[in-house]
């Protein structure tokens, strides 16, 4: 029997970012998970937030973990993970008054990135949230040691990932018609930005 999998930074990171999200999507419905990875994050942020609709993605080779925690979760407010690749041109119909995601950044390549936030632009529907966690520099800095360090395990795993400049983002952010709303602190020199439509 294949065993769910397991992300040990998810175990480590749900609930400083559970504490954060609770605040920004009290007034939400229905939430886009982009690359939902392992599942663990979709299934203890809708427990946590029964009022959410929560949609998770991923490329179609993920769907089976993601899958397999939500089966053994059971939960109402959780829905089975469409394929997304942030490239395509079209996501969906559907437009969701959240879209949050986790760690992704700096694992796909430069050039998806600008494809991620007009993805968002297009399916964020007006007053809704991006949140986006993850390690970032800023003005080309990077905010640790080890975040500097874990850029070049990154860059050494694969040469089109590494730690993403906040302005760049904040730019992209911008042409896609969301407005900059706060930047929050989490452990392990992470932070959660977020964006409004």
């Amino acid at each position: 029997m294949t065993e769910k999998p397991v992300a040990e930074a998810c175990v480590r990171n749900q609930q400083p970012i559970l504490e954060t999200i609770e605040e920004l999507f009290r007034d939400k419905y229905s939430i886009l998970e982009l690359g939902s990875g392992t599942g663990q994050h979709a299934v203890y942020f809708a427990n946590a937030m029964p009022w959410l609709k929560w949609q998770t993605s991923d490329l179609l080779e993920n769907h089976p973990g993601i899958n397999m925690w939500l089966e053994e979760a059971n939960l109402a407010n959780t829905l089975p993970p469409i394929e997304l690749d942030v490239t395509q041109t079209v996501w969906s119909e559907q437009l969701y008054d959240g879209v949050f995601s986790a760690n992704t950044v700096h694992i796909m390549p430069w050039t998806a990135v600008p494809k991620l936030f007009e993805g968002i632009g297009r399916h964020l529907d007006k007053g809704g949230l991006f949140a986006l966690y993850g390690p970032f520099k800023y003005e080309g800095k990077f905010t640790s040691e080890s975040n500097q360090r874990f850029d070049l395990w990154l860059k050494e795993r694969a040469e089109h990932q590494g730690i993403r400049d906040f302005e760049k983002l904040d730019d992209l952010a911008e042409l896609n018609g969301l407005t900059f709303v706060n930047d929050v602190a989490m452990p392990s020199n992470n932070q959660i930005l977020v964006w409004q439509k």
